[in-house]
């Protein structure tokens, strides 16, 4: 741990949230993390980032910003999804010490003590696990499946069941800024930076006010990012796939060259040559699917290269309240 004790009140503390179409649940969100602010007896600032939304949300945002100049915005020129609008809000975010939250209250602000607590013993990032879902047995099953498939999976070190909501330190932000990703993976970033951590559980709660915003094809696409962003192991198993199937298509000719050599004996036990039309095709067809299987494989890996070599920024900025540009770290 750290050899100098940690004071909270020492320094700033910053909690980003991202937003996208959250008019609804923002009032919720103003009062509930504002009587939770006034126990932690340090200075702060909140920054909402408004992930392109068609309602009402940055108008809430502007109005509060006007109203309490330590809740700030930033408003992003269309929907860039979830991860970029949080990488956004940490760009943005100056503390000593950095929060993460949901803006649809599933993570509680009034747990935010517990961690700080934590940090202030020498951990630099205390991530939430989830105790309990909300969710249906299906969704629940899913995420299950997901979290420990990563695990498998990753190269590095991601705690399960472990989303975006936790506290970090400083320097594991200025850390995890260095990182010139374009599609950013938070939670596996902040695992990747390293530095002392330490698990805190906490109950997830049902969504305050609103619409779910994750449907499936946005929560397969955050299951993907995260697989191809930490592990080179899919390349692996599509060879290991490619070997077995390259096994399995030696025996089979091997067995059936037995077959014709012993073609008595195999008939006296049923076991006579079958038409040839259908095992060849059917043999054709399961190379033919593991071949695009592994295609699929390796074009996720080329397009993440594409992405990362067309040098676009990763989000663009039409409106800020309360903030200033950030100074790139390093």
């Amino acid at each position: 741990m750290d050899s100098q004790p940690r004071s909270l009140a020492a320094g700033l503390v910053s909690v980003v949230i991202p937003c996208f179409d959250e008019e609804e649940v923002l009032p919720l969100l103003f009062a509930r993390l504002e009587r939770a602010a006034e126990s932690w007896g340090a200075p702060y600032e909140i920054i909402l980032v408004d992930d392109g939304s068609r309602d009402s949300t940055w108008a809430r945002i502007e109005a509060r910003n006007s109203t309490d100049p330590r809740w700030k915005g930033v408003r992003l020129a269309r929907n860039f999804g979830h991860q970029i609008a949080l990488w956004t809000g940490l760009q943005h975010a100056r503390g000593q010490v950095i929060a993460v939250l949901d803006a649809d209250l599933q993570d509680p602000p009034e747990v935010l003590p517990r961690y700080f607590a934590k940090w202030a013993e020498g951990y630099d990032v205390v991530y939430a696990v989830r105790r309990k879902r909300k969710e249906g047995p299906l969704k629940k099953a899913a995420y299950y499946l997901y979290y420990r498939t990563l695990a498998f999976l990753s190269e590095i070190d991601i705690p399960l069941d472990s989303g975006d909501f936790c506290v970090m330190d400083r320097r594991v932000l200025d850390a995890v800024l260095l990182t010139r990703e374009q599609v950013p993976f938070i939670r596996g970033l902040r695992a990747w930076a390293g530095f002392r951590q330490v698990a805190l559980e906490y109950e997830r709660e049902a969504r305050a006010a609103g619409q779910v915003k994750y449907t499936l094809r946005k929560l397969i696409q955050l299951g993907m990012n995260g697989i191809i962003s930490f592990s080179t192991r899919p390349l692996r198993l599509a060879t290991y796939f490619g070997f077995a199937v390259s096994a399995t298509a030696f025996a089979g000719v091997l067995f059936t060259l037995i077959q014709r050599i012993f073609r008595t004996q195999f008939a006296r036990y049923g076991m006579d040559l079958p038409p040839g039309l259908a095992t060849t095709v059917t043999a054709v067809l399961f190379l033919g699917g593991v071949q695009l299987v592994c295609l699929g494989i390796l074009g996720e890996y080329v397009g993440r290269v594409y992405e990362n070599v067309k040098g676009r920024p990763l989000t663009i900025i039409s409106e800020r309240a309360g903030v200033e540009k950030p100074t790139p770290p390093g």
